[in-house]
This record gives structure tokens, C-alpha cells and sequence, in this order.
């Protein structure tokens, strides 16, 4: 029997007896209140160890007592079968009762409610099945073109809209999101940098790309014709996209710049704008009621925009599908550095998707002169590339090896699956 110190403030305690009672006393559980003078109980027992040990025998005895008397069910047990006597010249206030445990193991209704239980990883963000239970922020309104890639890259997805990039960030950080599926370039429109900056400040892994076809559409209230334009809004992408478009239409309209293409769709219908169009998708047209006054208007067909999803934790990089690997680094003597760091990957045959510059935040002027007089200077920049191998290559890990021994910072983003779906330039084609 463990000796448990009446001076913790206990409120209960289960008395273990020795093995050979084990079986007797499984129909029993043993429930000891124990009130002591130390913590200002009236007629409690003494603080000493002996005093506790007492109690204990008393209670063992009380046990064995009543497992021989349980036979007999016809008398039932008094009030003072439940006090124990005096225990070291103290008076004792234990109460013992013994709950018999029910031989069919029914559940007995609690004689309270059990603690809350807390919280846990898995309760803010329970594990999907195959992507039905996915929450997935995007930048946007619903309608926008991010929408369909988190359609696209998980099916029967929970969307998240979020106002601005950063956002959809900090909700995968924050447990608000489980996935985050944002654009970083596109075919026509080239690199979406805001995205390439957050991807080095936020601690986010690359676990798959999606590569969305853009079908854009001019979209006006019903009844407005396209004489009557004096404005076209829309994301800054999507005016570059439809730029040589749009003129030749022949409008004579200013073109402005928003967060969105959908959000666009969504300003018109909400102020009944009817001199001014968006650039957007026929689904933002169907969910605000807008009609289309031109299809496809996008300067080349083979208009596709790129995702890549983001997660909390990476995945395991696997070598049985195609993989791409994107990793972002920078070196302190120049460009003469990245002929090296590209011979790497040239040397084990591993062929480049993209490589992307980006002048460094912390250090963004580099002296070319040791005499610091300011005569020659240059950008420091972060270098992102995207290369056609899995981590789990070794091919792959001994070309990283070999980077980092040229450069002061180097990070991988992420290994992950490349998108193999077949290629569908537009709708009409």
C-alpha cells in the first residue's frame, strides 16, 4: 500500500490493497473522503503519517468486512457503517462509502459532470479524408479565379476568402485554414512578387502546385452596352492580360486597378454602376447578376496562371511520380556565385522551371569597391528556383549540398507533386 501525506491537499484517493484481494475487490470501488485538522477540518485526523497509515487499515478492514457480509443482501448498510471510530485518541470524519460496481458493466449516471476535456491540434483542425474536409483560404471574394484553384487543387473543399495575401497566410498560421492556395506567376502577366516576398517571411511549406487556365470576361450590369463604358476595373494581372484586347474593342474607357477580378464584379452590382465593366470570370458574373458583353478576352489563349499550396508541415517527397523542388538562397559575393550554384544542378543532369531575383530586404546595396568610397554599387539579391527533382533523389540532395557550400542563406520551400492534369488552353479551344 503506497503512503500517501495527509499534509496534500487531497480531496480523494483510491487505497490499492495487495494482490491476493485484487478479484474480491473488483466488484467495489472505494471512495475516501479525507478531511485533516492541518487544513482547518474540524474533527479531522492528525497530520502525522501514522495517523494517514491508521486510517488506511481501517479502511483495508472495512473493505474485507463487507466482501464477507455481501452474501447476506437483506440487511442494508447503516448510516454509521460508513464513519469510522476514533483512530489515535482523534475523532475521524472519513467517510467510506463503497459503491458497488454494477456485475453488467452498465454505465452509472455520473454524480457530476465530468471536467471539460482541452483542447488539442486535433480538435482546431481535425485530419482530412481525401480533401472533403479541407478548409482552404484563398485571396479574393467568391467567383475569383484563386477560388476555382482551391476547387481545382482540393475537391469538395470548405473556401476561405481572405481580403489580402498576408491573410490567407497568417489563417493556415493560425489554424483558421488547413491549406492555403495562392498564385505566384502567370503565362502572360510574369511573376506575382508580393507572394514570392511572403513565402520567404512567413514559415509555410510548398506541398503541391495547380495550374488554372484564365478565361477572362468583360462584365457590365444588364442593359449596359459597351459605348456607354467610361471605366474598366479589375485586377492589375487581368489588365495586363486583356490590355491589346481592349483596344481593339475600340473603347474609349480608363482602366483602373483592384484587389480582384471577382471583387470588381462585386463593386459593380453593389453601387448599380452602370458606366463602368469588369474584368472577371463567367462564374462572378452568374453569382452577382452581370451580363457578358465579351468572351475571352484574354491577349493570348494559352493564358494559364500558377498556384502553389501551402500547408503548415511539408510532405514526405517521394520518387515514384514527378516531384519539383523550390528552394530560395543568396551569397554575399555577387553574381558571379550563381554560375556555380546553377552548374550544380547542371552537372546532375536536374533541369531548372524557373529561376526568380529579388532584391534583399535586409541588404539591398552591395559595394563593389573594398575602399567603401561608393563609386560602383549593386542590388543584393534572394534567388528563387524551381527545379524537376524529389528531395528523396539523391541526386537532388547532394546538388543542395553543393549550393550551400556557395552561398550565405539557403532555404527549400518545398518538395512537392507536379501538376500533370492534361492541358486545356480556353474554354472555346
Amino acid at each position: 500500500m503506497q503512503a500517501v501525506s495527509p499534509t496534500q491537499n487531497l480531496n480523494s484517493s483510491i487505497i490499492r490493497p495487495s494482490k491476493p484481494r485484487l478479484n474480491q475487490l473488483t466488484r467495489f470501488a472505494v471512495r475516501c473522503v479525507y478531511r485533516s485538522d492541518s487544513v482547518q477540518f474540524p474533527n479531522g485526523v492528525g497530520s502525522s503519517r501514522a495517523d494517514w497509515q491508521s486510517s488506511c487499515a481501517i479502511l483495508s478492514s472495512k473493505v474485507f468486512s463487507q466482501d464477507q457480509g455481501s452474501g447476506d443482501k437483506s440487511t442494508p448498510p447503516s448510516a454509521s457503517d460508513h464513519l469510522a471510530p476514533a483512530v489515535n485518541g482523534h475523532k475521524t470524519t472519513i467517510d467510506l462509502n463503497l459503491v458497488p460496481i454494477d456485475k453488467n458493466n452498465k454505465p452509472q449516471p455520473p454524480s457530476q459532470p465530468p471536467p471539460q476535456k482541452p483542447l488539442t491540434i486535433t480538435d482546431l483542425s481535425p485530419a482530412p479524408m481525401h480533401g472533403s474536409q479541407l478548409r482552404v483560404a484563398y485571396q479574393g471574394v467568391p467567383g475569383a479565379y484563386s477560388e476555382a484553384a482551391a476547387g481545382k487543387a482540393y475537391p469538395n473543399c470548405e473556401a476561405i476568402p481572405c481580403d489580402q495575401f498576408e491573410v490567407a497566410f497568417q489563417a493556415v498560421e493560425l489554424w483558421i485554414a488547413d491549406r492555403a492556395v495562392l498564385p505566384v506567376e502567370n503565362s502572360l502577366g510574369g511573376s506575382i512578387h508580393r507572394n514570392y516576398d511572403l513565402l520567404l517571411r512567413h514559415r509555410l511549406h510548398i506541398v503541391g502546385e495547380v495550374q488554372l487556365p484564365v478565361h477572362h470576361c468583360l462584365l457590365a450590369l444588364p442593359g449596359v452596352r459597351k459605348e456607354y463604358l467610361t471605366r474598366v476595373i479589375s485586377h492589375p494581372q487581368a489588365l495586363s492580360q486583356c490590355e491589346h484586347t481592349l483596344t481593339k474593342l475600340g473603347l474609349n474607357v480608363t482602366r483602373e486597378a483592384v484587389d480582384d477580378t471577382a471583387g470588381a464584379a462585386e463593386y459593380i452590382a453593389t453601387n448599380n454602376l452602370r458606366d463602368t465593366a469588369a474584368i472577371a470570370s463567367a462564374r462572378a458574373a452568374e453569382l452577382y447578376g452581370l451580363q457578358i458583353l465579351a468572351d475571352g478576352i484574354q491577349d493570348d489563349s494559352s493564358n494559364v496562371t500558377r498556384f502553389v499550396m501551402l500547408a503548415r508541415e511539408p510532405i514526405i517527397p517521394r520518387t515514384d511520380r514527378p516531384f519539383k523542388t523550390s528552394i530560395v538562397f543568396a551569397h554575399d559575393k555577387g553574381t558571379s556565385v550563381l554560375f556555380k550554384v546553377l552548374s550544380a544542378f547542371a552537372f546532375r543532369n536536374i533541369s531548372l522551371t524557373k529561376i526568380e531575383s529579388r532584391p534583399h530586404r535586409n541588404r539591398p546595396i552591395r559595394l563593389v569597391d573594398d575602399a567603401n568610397v561608393g563609386t560602383a554599387k549593386h542590388f543584393e539579391y534572394m534567388f528563387y528556383v524551381d527545379f524537376e527533382a524529389s528531395m528523396a533523389e539523391v541526386r537532388a540532395q547532394n546538388a543542395l549540398a553543393e549550393v550551400q557550400e556557395f552561398t550565405s542563406f539557403l532555404r527549400v520551400l518545398g518538395s512537392y507533386p507536379m501538376d500533370m492534369t492534361p492541358w486545356c488552353p480556353s474554354r472555346e479551344d
